[in-house]
């Protein structure tokens, strides 16, 4: 039995174990929650860029140019006078619009592809097995580029050029999961009840390859931020003076001296949002594969 000088000390032990997995737990939710906030957060300055800030992007005010970071234009402005916050904001758009149609263009010719190739004869999944393999060799940012130089610039360009980059991602994912499926058991039953080809592939099959492709997905559009990034860098996506976040990194280059402002804060915001799509895509597969989150 404790005395009850000792009775002090006892509790405090047994209370900092508590206090320490509050702690813990604390931070881990902090850290679930972040990532998320900061998605949201981008989602309403992509839909609607206005209700977070109120100044024009495309306004210049040579005056005030390289001004920098204060109480009335928190991220300061460009060499051009133009608010650089207001650029972030509505350059989310451009950025998150490309990568998200890029990734929903891969997604579903990675689906088709990845489709025919476990379903087809082994001749034709052996040629595009090996096609996928080839184009699964050169990273992704230096087939886009490749693609670009061949059909030329432009937004809708870039999208494709990110897409076809991608699309080896999402095929070679369904392929193996079509191979499993092929051969499970309710496939089996439904081939000896009769039912279609199509009507197999469309109920059986499809629903039940689909399982990884919203993991893929979200990380895979943190990818194609980043090339979508890289290739307006390049001056191969939109051109200015649109607000785009590699275009303003572009235009920031010539000025990093006198306002690192510029260069800083487009460049903060890729990095969140691939950061961001990362954890967020890494948790959902822990979830999938069925492990703790």
């Amino acid at each position: 039995m404790l005395t009850r000088g000792e009775s002090r000390p006892a509790l405090k032990s047994l209370r900092r174990p508590a206090r320490r997995h509050l702690v813990l737990s604390a931070s881990a939710d902090l850290r679930r929650l972040v990532p998320v906030a900061f998605l949201l957060l981008l989602a309403v300055a992509v839909a609607a860029p206005g209700l977070l800030t109120s100044a024009d992007p495309l306004a210049a005010d040579p005056l005030n140019a390289l001004a920098p970071p204060s109480g009335t234009r928190w991220f300061g402005t460009d060499h051009l006078g133009r608010d650089v916050l207001a650029r972030v904001l509505h350059g989310a758009r451009h950025s998150i619009s490309i990568g998200v149609a890029a990734t929903a263009l891969a997604v579903t010719a990675g689906v088709l592809l990845g489709l025919a190739a476990g379903l087809a004869p082994k001749w034709l999944d052996e040629a595009l097995a090996r096609s996928l393999d080839v184009l699964s060799t050169l990273p992704e940012l230096l087939l886009a580029l490749l693609v670009v130089a061949i059909i030329g610039p432009g937004t809708g360009n870039v999208i494709f050029a990110i897409a076809i980059a991608q699309i080896p991602n999402y095929a070679r994912v369904i392929r193996a999961q079509t191979f499993v499926v092929r051969h499970s058991g309710y496939v089996e039953q439904a081939v000896t009840f009769g039912r279609s080809r199509l009507a197999i592939i469309a109920g059986h099959v499809l629903p039940n390859v689909l399982g990884p492709i919203p993991v893929l997905a979200t990380i895979g559009l943190g990818q194609a931020v980043i090339a979508s990034s890289g290739l307006s860098f390049l001056g191969m996506g939109p051109q200015p003076p649109a607000a785009e976040w590699g275009a303003m990194l572009s235009e920031a280059r010539n000025y990093l001296r006198v306002a690192w402002w510029e260069a800083l804060f487009p460049g903060l915001a890729i990095t969140l949002t691939v950061v961001c799509l990362t954890v967020v895509g890494r948790r959902l597969q822990r979830r999938f594969e069925g492990r703790t989150p």
